[in-house]
């Protein structure tokens, strides 16, 4: 209960949300694409390889955002690094509803891509910096939980737009084009609405205290505790912790996870990493209307299935949240990769039968998203988080980081594809089979850290 008496909860929480709106638009942007594709590549022509190009462009600019958030968030401050992603999704949002031709629109998109990359490293350090310690794993996870609310506004949007568009329109005035027969700029742009609102109440919280702190800006620093802690000595007391902790820090070294313990767990989580993409999780977001229309839905009908994927994996990201450290990161993970395997093969039998009814592909998908939602996608990032040494976890996270962004531009660029050759059903039964290595990974050398100290997981690896 001290806690709560000296601690001004409401206004950790405004910063934290604040934050994670970052998240909603790392969400957003990615899953907007998702009922984009099909009008795209008819109306400019594009083969399955340009077509996977379209949804995969972004991830190369994710994966140069990755690359450099670090050293923007650590040289500019973590706040101004939040205005740059968000300048770069209007930029984004703004080019593609206006572009010429497919090459500009590409280019707008590994723009969209590049903030995407930097808010997915920022907004988790900034939430992380600001929360009180007792409550930071929580405040943490409501950037995942705002990544999944990103996702079903953009499949909400992009329904309602489609099922209000007049695709024989001939008025040649833009604003008509992005809401009728080309539609799909309409849904690329309205991410200009929630970006707007995250630029804008970005100027209404601090600097990180802790970026502060090591750039010698210590009045200021303290201006900001004392309104995160309402007692004065509680300022000062978490001032002086940050700046021991900061000149204790020892500058860790890319030789460094060459090591041998540390060098088989940056190796395990690269894999993970690098498996979960490749499990069908990120096909279905970026692929989701397609399959469905496969199927035999309407455009209008596969969109509107698609809100229904979003509002299960929304709902079940906020289970995960609340039992993952009272169930376990394996045993959430053995469940849910069970579970996924039993629906991507009944998914897979959906499309080599031909003969079921659309409701039993519909379940078994809603199934597979919650499945996914309770186990890999709430796990992975704690995990890696926790699994290494504290003096190398910055630069073993980057490398994991970089593996999971390159997994997710190869299957977005290898879907269609993968959907053309080797038909829907035997996509699915490849998902399935990929699970297999993952589970392997997780029970073979994979600790559970639930519980665990860091010191405990770190004796782990030494050994």
């Amino acid at each position: 209960m001290l806690m709560n008496k000296t601690v001004n909860m409401g206004y950790v929480v405004f910063l934290c949300i604040v934050a994670a709106l970052g998240g909603i638009l790392f969400g957003y942007d990615t899953a907007v694409i998702s009922g984009t594709t099909a009008i795209v590549k008819a109306q400019f022509g594009l083969s399955t390889g340009l077509e996977g190009w379209y949804v995969g462009c972004a991830l190369i600019g994710s994966i140069i955002g990755v690359a450099v958030a670090g050293l923007l968030s650590d040289n500019l401050g973590r706040k101004l690094t939040m205005l740059i992603s968000a300048t770069m999704f209007s930029i984004s949002a703004i080019g593609c509803a206006v572009c010429a031709d497919f090459a500009q629109l590409v280019v707008f998109r590994m723009i969209g891509g590049f903030g995407i990359g930097v808010v997915s490293i920022v907004s988790p350090i900034y939430i992380s910096e600001v929360a009180v310690p007792e409550k930071r794993g929580t405040l943490v996870s409501l950037y995942q939980l705002a990544i999944t609310i990103g996702f079903l506004l953009a499949y909400l949007v992009n329904y309602l737009i489609l099922k209000g568009a007049t695709l024989d329109a001939t008025d040649p005035a833009l604003g008509s084009r992005m809401m009728n027969n080309e539609y799909w700029r309409g849904m690329l742009g309205s991410e200009t609405i929630p970006d707007l609102l995250f630029f804008i109440v970005i100027f209404f919280i601090p600097e990180s205290p802790r970026w502060l702190i090591v750039k010698g800006k210590e009045d200021k620093a303290l201006g900001v505790l004392q309104r995160i802690y309402l007692e004065p000595e509680g300022a000062k007391e978490q001032l002086e912790a940050t700046r021991a902790s900061i000149a204790g820090e020892v500058k860790s070294e890319w030789k460094e996870l060459l090591q041998p313990g540390i060098f088989k767990a940056v190796l395990i989580g690269s894999a993970i990493a690098i498996l979960g993409q490749f499990m069908g999780v990120n096909a279905v977001l970026y692929y989701g209307p397609k399959i469905f229309m496969d199927a035999g839905l309407s455009g209008e009908g596969s969109l509107l299935s698609t809100v229904l994927v979003g509002v299960v994996n929304m709902l079940t990201t906020v289970i995960a949240l609340l039992i993952i450290d009272k169930v376990g990161r394996k045993k959430l993970v053995w469940w849910g990769v069970g579970g996924m395997i039993a629906c991507l093969l009944m998914i897979g039998l959906y499309f080599s039968l031909g003969t079921l009814p659309t409701w039993f592909l519909l379940v078994f998908f809603l199934l597979y998203v919650f499945c996914t939602a309770i186990s890999i996608s709430a796990v992975v990032f704690v995990l890696l988080s926790e699994m290494y040494p504290n003096r190398v976890r910055g630069l073993a996270m980057s490398v994991a980081g970089l593996a999971l962004w390159v997994g997710t531009y190869l299957i977005g660029q290898l879907t269609p594809w993968m959907l053309e050759t080797l038909t829907p059903a035997g996509t699915f039964f490849l998902f399935a089979f990929m699970c297999l290595p993952y589970l392997f990974i997780m029970y073979k050398w994979v600790p559970e850290t639930t519980g665990k100290s860091l010191e405990e997981i770190e004796n782990y690896w030494k050994k």
